[in-house]
């Protein structure tokens, strides 16, 4: 069998030749479908927001296509928490120096929908959103090197952060925060919510570490680490549970945006679920507004 090798030459392929290149053929097409797709090519004009996928070689940003963005005035009761985060956001998407921000407090309280309202009233000021699972963390420096140098300003937003001794995804956020020769590019910010504190357990144990020395307090080594990764953070807010008369407003804020009608019938019903779910939130308000809305368009 002789073949061409493109240039005019010619060459003879043996049999034993073309065995092989079928064994190879065929061990390519069944190890082909194992391999990590090639990472698209993200147009950042069109997407707003992509999430960080892990791969078995490499990672990919993948665009979400239908956001989860809940409108800026149905955000009730945390008046100052949304006043600080928006300034800090505006001076980041100005050019302008801003501070990484640790939102934690009281679960369902409006953390996270705090930082996903302001996509959508930031975008036109050109700001973008990279959503990381904490796991990913430790990819953080190859994330932050896809998105250096675009004309965009993005914010890294990790949900529901914690961690566990040992966990390999610390120290790559530590470092990025602040504590790298290297650093964060200029275009991109971390924002990151936590139910912790310290973003780790905190053991009895690590207080009996702490020393006093004369009117001193010196706490141990312990608690000085966990406060350190938190203490990067330059913007640290925290979100407390709601009273009964911010836990209504916030319901009928969501009633009215979801189509439904309040009343004195809703107030009523609203204080029964959330004693039902025992605690007044944000989440339990919106939930309420979901079952209320819903059964009166059942009823229409």
């Amino acid at each position: 069998m002789n073949g061409d090798d493109g240039e005019g030459l010619s060459y003879q392929v043996t049999p034993e030749l073309a065995i092989l290149i079928a064994r190879a053929n065929e061990i390519l097409a069944r190890v082909e479908p194992w391999l990590p797709p090639v990472p698209p090519r993200i147009d950042w004009q069109g997407t707003l927001t992509c999430r960080w996928r892990r791969g078995p070689l490499q990672g990919w940003l993948q665009p979400i296509e239908r956001l989860n963005c809940p409108p800026w005035v149905a955000l009730k009761g945390i008046d100052a928490q949304k006043h600080a985060v928006e300034r800090n956001l505006r001076q980041f998407v100005a050019g302008l120096p801003a501070n990484h921000v640790l939102l934690t407090g009281s679960r369902g309280c409006g953390k996270s929908s705090l930082i996903k309202a302001l996509l959508p009233r930031l975008a036109k000021k050109r700001l973008r959103m990279v959503e990381v699972d904490k796991d990913d963390l430790v990819h953080l420096p190859d994330i932050v090197a896809r998105l250096a140098g675009q004309p965009f300003r993005f914010v890294i937003f990790t949900d529901d952060l914690s961690f566990e001794a040992g966990d390999p995804a610390y120290k790559p956020l530590k470092a990025a925060l602040d504590g790298s020769l290297a650093g964060l590019a200029e275009n991109c910010l971390i924002c990151a919510t936590s139910n912790r504190r310290h973003l780790m357990p905190e053991y009895m144990a690590e207080n009996l570490e702490t020393k006093y020395v004369g009117a001193e307090v010196h706490p141990g080594e312990g608690i000085e680490e966990k406060i350190s990764l938190s203490d990067r953070f330059g913007l640290w807010l925290n979100f407390y549970l709601f009273d009964q008369d911010q836990y209504l407003a916030i319901a009928e804020s969501w009633v009215t945006e979801l189509g439904g009608a309040w009343s004195a019938m809703a107030r009523t019903e609203a204080l029964r679920w959330a004693t039902q779910r025992g605690g007044r939130s944000g989440r339990t308000a919106r939930q309420f507004a979901n079952d209320w809305a819903g059964r009166q368009g059942l009823k229409r």
